[in-house]
């Protein structure tokens, strides 16, 4: 190791029963939602086969469900087929070739069964639980098991371990995390039985056992076995740490696991599972740091809100665990270990813990991709997260410097082209920087800061306060010697302000009785200091997602008395499947703020808004020296427009086709840039 290595601890190698890891940084388990009629996809090998070339010392392939009962996904694989041989044999040859010495990362298949928390809306079974609790996925009950068919579930295991060990896997990992159903039967609140699977300690234990010693009896002894568990300290149902710590402590003991996996969060509480930005980084590390004090045998993982090398070098130096899981941030980066690796870590794309495209994309059933890295789950398309340089160095210029722009540019200088980005404003970003000045996104800056460095580092010419017009363009892109001479025109101009007020839940209304006024401004000029906003505040919301609820948390922590009002059941719901609008609701509480949800705006007065009920019908006023309008923004066609009338071939990107959200601006601009 290079004496100015700067990850030390994470580079020293560690054995694991018979596989010695190269990097402490692993890809944990995680569900992709890709496969196909059940099976491996072409998808899945590029996924998997980009992260093993990124460097990731070892990899968890997404969780196999182990009976029918445990199927949880559309884009889950079959139960107990061994068609699914092939598709996982081709990932694991191709993850271990990724390196010169044809073993690659240690490769690890996680099993599972979430018990009482199923899904019967794709299983298509009923739920199968030690004491036939209900779930806490929906409204369903569950089927308490009878001894025959806790015997049936612990042959599942089996056999889906033994098909791994076919399929070339070093080992597998038993999923009892979150409630699943080996937790269940730990855990006192959901294992109620009176018979040798319950009741005592060493009672709840018994299924856990079993299922550990059966596969090591069937797997033999250079198998791998994990075991994956969480705490989720805020819920009295869940284990607790000092609680789970025996647990764990009674399995190390017996040397029945070879490592240990601990996150955070759970069914009763799914928030802290993939923590959003709300959380504090390296969440979990003070639960590793309980396993690993209690551990003898079994090496100790933290996973949870680690997302960088240089907060696992952190974890690991100081003795909180052996080794790390970075799912979301070698999802941003694929080759965030190898980047580290070769002292290239200011290089690294950092994940923005936004939950929109990973977990947000997931719990709509589809398979994951990235809102910063549109590669993700395009690998077998795009050859992965690196570029192929072009056959023809051309000069680009590319007008407009947010999420579009930036990416567009990136891309393109990637592969050899002579670029030139201009912005009117004196900042990168557009929009995207100010979603960072919300509360708690400053991950969102530190992306942006990112991009700066990265447009640096490849040549591209950056220039501030320019606002080209259409002439301008024009004259340069005929006449190849000018100021901005180009061979290929990318326009990303963005989207502005609406100003009218417009409701989803009105749409006759095209503006807002009462507007423009002095004291009615978008959400953009609250966020960029362009006005002052004091005193009262009504936030018409018509969005229903982060720019609403984030400039309104913005303005309560800025002293502000501020009320939300919106069509919608409930403010932020269109957080709900990243799983950020039950925290961003609780903040925004905490800091004073006031809601009114199935509410619409009827006019707005100057000093106070008129608002119906759209359930009763119902008219209030709601005093306000200020009303903030988050409504769709109108996209900045102007300069296309003019280009288009003056014959100038050029690619539009972004929110100046169409106002959207960052991902299909950077996803738009990725794919753009791969055909010039």
């Amino acid at each position: 190791m290079p004496a100015d290595q700067p990850f030390p601890h994470v580079f020293e190698p560690v054995q694991l029963r018979h596989r010695t890891l190269r990097a402490r940084i692993n890809f944990g388990a995680h569900t992709a939602n890709m496969a196909v009629d059940g099976l491996v996809s072409e998808r899945h090998l590029g996924y998997y086969r980009e992260r093993a070339r990124g460097g990731a010392g070892m990899i968890v392939v997404e969780p196999v469900p182990v009976h029918r009962t445990a199927v949880l996904t559309r884009g889950n694989f079959r139960v107990d087929d061994d068609a699914l041989v092939p598709g996982f044999r081709a990932i694991v040859d191709a993850c271990r070739a990724q390196t010169a010495t044809g073993d690659g990362p240690v490769m690890i298949q996680q099993l599972y069964h979430v018990g009482q928390h199923g899904d019967a809306d794709n299983s298509f079974a009923p739920n199968w639980s030690p004491s036939g609790l209900p779930s806490y996925h929906d409204a369903d009950g569950s089927h308490a098991m009878t001894g025959a068919e806790i015997e049936e579930v612990l042959a599942g295991f089996v056999s889906c371990a033994q098909r791994a060990q076919r399929c070339g896997f070093d080992g597998v990992e038993i999923f009892a995390a979150y409630h699943a159903i080996v937790d269940q039967f730990w855990t006192p609140w959901s294992n109620r039985r009176t018979d040798e699977w319950g009741g005592s300690f060493e009672g709840r234990m018994r299924f856990s056992a079993e299922l550990l010693r059966r596969v090591r009896a069937a797997c033999g002894d250079e198998f791998i076995v994990g075991l994956a568990v969480s705490v989720d300290a805020g819920s009295p149902a869940s284990l607790q740490i000092d609680e789970l710590a025996e647990v764990i402590a009674w399995h190390d003991e017996r040397r029945l696991i070879d490592y240990v996996t601990v996150g955070t969060g759970s069914y009763f509480d799914f928030t802290a599972i993939i923590p959003p930005s709300f959380f504090e980084p390296k969440l979990g590390a003070p639960f590793a740091t309980a396993l690993k004090a209690v551990c003898r045998h079994a090496l100790v993982q933290c996973e949870s809100h680690v997302r960088t090398p240089e907060a696992a070098e952190a974890v690991i130096a100081a003795g909180h665990a052996d080794m790390v899981s970075i799912v979301r941030g070698q999802i941003a980066d694929p080759h965030l270990v190898a980047k580290a690796r070769a002292g290239r870590a200011e290089e690294v794309r950092g994940c923005i813990s936004c939950n929109q495209l990973c977990w947000g994309r997931r719990s709509r059933d589809y398979w994951i991709s990235c809102l910063v890295n549109p590669s993700a789950g395009r690998e077998f398309e795009w050859g992965g997260d690196t570029f192929t340089p072009a056959a023809l160095a051309k000069r680009v210029l590319v007008v407009g410097g947010g999420p579009a722009g930036l990416e567009a540019a990136r891309v393109a200088a990637e592969r050899g082209h002579r670029v030139t980005l201009v912005e009117a404003s004196a900042h990168l970003g557009g929009q995207f920087r100010l979603a960072g000045l919300q509360p708690t996104r400053h991950q969102i800056t530190e992306l942006i800061g990112w991009y700066a460095r990265e447009l640096a580092r490849l040549g591209v010419e950056v220039r501030y306060g320019t606002r080209l017009s259409a002439d301008e363009v024009a004259a340069d892109v005929a006449g190849g010697v000018a100021a901005y001479a180009a061979d290929e025109l990318i326009i990303a101009t963005g989207a502005a302000p609406g100003g009218q007020g417009f409701q989803r839940a009105r749409p006759l209304v095209a503006t807002l009785p009462g507007l423009p006024d002095d004291r009615a401004v978008s959400i953009h000029a609250v966020l960029d200091g362009t006005v002052a906003v004091a005193g009262r505040v009504v936030v018409l919301d018509d969005l229903g997602d982060w720019r609403g609820i984030g400039t309104a948390m913005f303005l309560a922590e800025a002293g502000c008395s501020v009320t939300v009002v919106t069509a919608a059941a409930a403010v932020a719901g269109g957080l709900h499947h990243p799983a950020v609008d039950s925290l961003a609701r609780s903040r925004f509480a905490r800091h004073g703020g006031l809601v009114m949800p199935h509410t619409v705006v009827e006019r707005w007065h100057g000093d106070g808004a008129e608002v119906r009920s759209v359930l009763t019908g119902a008219h209030c006023a709601v005093p306000g020296d200020w009303l903030v309008l988050a409504e769709t923004p109108v996209a900045n066609t102007a300069l296309s427009a003019a280009l288009t009338k003056q014959g100038v071939a050029h690619h539009t990107v972004g929110d100046c086709v169409a106002a959207r959200r960052a991902s299909l601006a950077i996803y738009e601009a990725r794919a753009l840039a791969l055909t010039l």
